[in-house]
């Protein structure tokens, strides 16, 4: 019982870590995002804060994916009861209309329609 115990927690303890780090690639996305709109956005705003958001949601994407998998690792591998998987259905299905619609938001296409070359 014991190996099994230390499993879960460090089950636990890896699902945080990915989280933190979807956290961190948020955060420093956004802070990436910013001093490169100021540094290069003088004179030219408009297209700045076009590539602002386009990289502030790049950013977001990424971190979305670890806070997912982070989710889904604490959730499912720990103790799979009914209500926990339902939980992370719930979760999975938010996280993956966002990031759909900051998708479509970015690139102005649906991520399934092929690009136009």
């Amino acid at each position: 019982m014991e190996l099994l115990a230390d499993y879960s927690r460090f089950v636990v303890y890896a699902g945080t870590v990915i989280d933190g780090i979807g956290v961190l690639i948020v955060i420093a996305g956004a802070v990436f995002a910013t001093g490169n709109f100021l540094i290069h956005g003088r004179g030219q705003w408009r297209n700045a804060y076009q590539g602002y958001r386009q990289d502030l949601g790049r950013a977001i994407l990424l971190g979305l994916e670890f806070l997912v998998a982070g989710d889904i690792i604490r959730t499912v591998a720990v103790e799979p009861t009914l209500q926990k998987v339902f939980v992370l259905g719930i979760i999975v299905v938010i996280r993956t209309f966002l990031s759909t619609a900051l998708e479509l938001e970015l690139n102005g296409k649906w991520p399934w329609q092929m690009s136009k070359s």
